[in-house]
């Protein structure tokens, strides 16, 4: 967080004394990641705290709205650089090469050590890896700019300033599409990617002497937890006989798809919602054909 609010108040400088756009965009771009960083760090954080009797599940998906907001910062990044391009290709200025091209090696190296921090934790938290891509986006974008700047020490081509600046802009969309996709369906209890409902009923077909298994509800908690609902239908039996069913079939579903939080509604017959919703019904006395008897 100290790297991505010193680094880009020296690019800011060096931005406005050099007059090059894309070195403006790319310090408001890593200036962003200190804000990001410490939203993510924030949200972390708030996520360890236990469960309550309100949030029965905890406020892991802190870090998930924690992602989403990240990913706003970016696009709105993006709209201000789109607009500065375009004024800046309307009226092409003459851009000071060395100053961008220091700057842009200083910006690219700072980022660089981010992303190593970075890295293993990407690959088990969404919030984590929202940052960690946004930081390697940093990354190849001020090296990007360095090059840049390289060029516009022996070429006046200056026009590639907004050029280049668009580039940016399709580059931090497109990133940051796939991570605002993937919060949206966590946020939406969309079925975790790479499971399928058939193959877990399956699963607990097979898990033990079960008739049926219907009404199966599949979502995550927060990236790493998942959760599953089903009505289980087996044979009249013992309760202790179903309690040891329903220890396997956690075990299996744990050890085969990972999931942390099954509830199991065991059943002796296929229980449809519809039918005890008009039995309610008819039990409250709204049955036209029950006029004239007690309930």
């Amino acid at each position: 967080m100290a790297m991505n609010l010193v680094i880009p108040a020296v690019q800011v400088v060096a931005g406005v004394v050099a007059g090059s756009v894309a070195l403006i965009s790319d310090a408001l771009h890593n200036l962003g990641d200190f804000t990001a960083t410490l939203i993510g760090y924030i949200a972390h954080r708030v996520g360890e705290r236990p469960s309550t009797p309100k949030l029965t599940f905890g406020y892991r998906r802190v870090e998930v709205l924690a992602a989403v907001l990240n990913t706003v910062l970016l696009y709105g990044a993006c709209l201000y650089i789109a607009l500065e391009a375009w004024d800046r290709l309307q009226d092409p200025r003459p851009v000071r090469g060395t100053i961008v091209a220091a700057a842009g090696f200083l910006g690219f190296a700072a980022n660089m050590v981010s992303v190593a921090i970075l890295h293993p934790g990407a690959r088990s938290s969404l919030n984590i890896r929202s940052v960690f891509l946004h930081m390697m986006t940093d990354a190849m974008t001020s090296l990007a700019v360095a090059a840049l700047g390289v060029l516009w020490i022996f070429k006046p081509w200056y026009r590639l300033d907004p050029l280049v600046s668009w580039a940016i802009v399709i580059i931090i969309l497109y990133n940051g599409w796939g991570i605002l996709k993937e919060a949206i369906q966590l946020l939406m209890n969309a079925a975790p990617p790479g499971l399928d409902i058939g193959e877990i009923r399956e699963t607990i077909l097979h898990a033990g002497p079960v008739d049926d298994v219907h009404h199966v509800h599949l979502w995550r908690i927060s990236e790493d937890e998942i959760a599953l609902a089903a009505h289980v239908v087996v044979s009249d039996r013992m309760l202790s006989d179903v309690d040891r069913l329903a220890e396997s079939i956690r075990e299996t579903l744990f050890r085969r798809h990972g999931i942390v939080h099954p509830t199991l509604q065991f059943e002796t017959r296929r229980f449809e919602p519809a039918q005890w919703l008009s039995g309610g019904a008819a039990r409250g006395g709204e049955d036209p054909g029950d006029e004239g008897h007690e309930g």
